[in-house]
């Protein structure tokens, strides 16, 4: 008799989940043991999700809530309504999620609700910032969940001092890396430098989204001033985000090229990666971006007060450069003399954090026994 498989539900919202889920996702889909489904809550969907899931392999979501951009309490109620029924046919064993986003919290409070254990990829994240909406979601994401998932030491600490147990904790490694080493040598053959006219090295890449930097007329013009400042180095390419480009229309900033800066709209995946791989050093205030530049060896200087991803600036490519202009441009001003970390990745970014997280899963749920050692004190 063949036994029967075991249900698990991977839920993604917005483009940096889909990352996170990619390698697992792809492991889980062709598993001999497990009956994988994906949800996706629509929380970002736009004109970009459907490149996204191409290019990085993931499979079509079997289900999807089509949520749309809402005020968060909005999105929590409405992904919770929609989901539930999802969960009550499926009957899984397990709901997995990824990241720090809306829907992140509102799939754990769900799946919670109705008894079904959670897996909580990225665990253990703090800014012990409580003003960034990210931050309260991982902070109750994590103690919902009866999986851990972590990519750093000082992850693991962080849950143990909430009081989280050790059981309950893996460090398995970084999703996000996963991708970029399996999908970097297809990154490589983009002409994104060619049609943007960059040489390697000699252009700076910008990302700039969360709302305590682009929500105020006075935070954007500063940014616009530093814009200026760097393009009279180097030249600067900027991908707009969606909701930086509506507020800087509102206030009548960066609605054409400057000299020395360059406006492109949202890029794929594999663009994305390809500039960033080269570039000479890249400014943003994404967390993703933080690791992926960590991965590269590419400067990185994250324009926040705070980083969530301490091991980036600890063991990696990245300064914190804080949010005033002055600031910044000194540690600008150091990069372009030469004074740039060294290249150094943190353990376990490997590549192979998807296979050391299945390796959990199986042991934890009854599949065969694992074949990676994920236990900190293995590692």
């Amino acid at each position: 008799m063949i036994p029967r498989k075991i249900g698990i539900v991977g839920v993604v919202g917005a483009r940096p989940n889909f990352m996170k889920m990619a390698p697992l996702a792809r492991l889980l889909a062709r598993h001999r043991r497990f009956d994988f489904s994906l949800v996706h809550t629509g929380q970002h969907y736009d004109g970009m999700s459907d490149p996204f899931f191409r290019e990085l392999g993931l499979p079509q979501p079997d289900h999807h809530l089509k949520v749309g951009s809402l005020p968060a309490a909005r999105q929590i109620g409405l992904i919770i309504s929609r989901l539930v029924p999802v969960l009550e046919d499926l009957h899984p064993r397990l709901v997995i999620v990824v990241g720090d986003v809306t829907s992140t919290l509102a799939a754990a409070l769900a799946a919670h609700k109705m008894g079904i254990p959670v897996a909580h990829v990225e665990a253990g994240l703090r800014s012990f910032d409580e003003s960034m909406p990210e931050e309260i979601n991982r902070r109750i994401t994590d103690s919902l969940s009866r999986f851990c998932f972590t990519h750093s030491p000082e992850a693991d600490r962080n849950l143990r001092r909430e009081g989280v147990p050790a059981c309950r904790i893996h460090r398995v490694g970084n999703l996000m890396i996963d991708t970029l080493l399996r999908l970097k040598p297809r990154a490589d053959r983009s002409s994104i430098l060619k049609t943007l006219g960059l040489r390697p090295r000699r252009y700076v890449l910008l990302t700039l989204h969360r709302p305590s930097n682009v929500d105020a007329e006075e935070d954007l013009r500063r940014f616009d001033r530093l814009l200026k400042e760097v393009g009279k180095s180097m030249p600067v390419v900027f991908p707009i985000h969606p909701r930086t480009r509506a507020n800087a229309r509102r206030f009548g900033i960066w609605v054409r090229d400057e000299p020395g800066v360059r406006l492109v709209e949202p890029l794929g995946y594999l663009d994305f990666l390809k500039l960033q791989s080269r570039a000479a050093f890249v400014l943003t205030d994404s967390g993703g971006v933080q690791e992926e530049t960590t991965a590269l060896g590419v400067p990185c200087l994250t324009i926040r007060e705070n980083t969530e991803r301490p091991v980036t600036i600890r063991q990696g490519t990245n300064r914190l450069a804080g949010t005033r202009l002055e600031g910044i441009l000194g540690h600008v001003r150091r990069l372009l003399r030469g004074d740039v970390p060294p290249r150094r990745v943190p353990p376990l970014w490997d590549g192979r954090a998807a296979e050391r997280l299945l390796g959990v899963l199986e042991r934890e749920l009854g599949g065969r026994s694992a074949a990676y050692s994920t236990s900190e004190t293995a590692l």
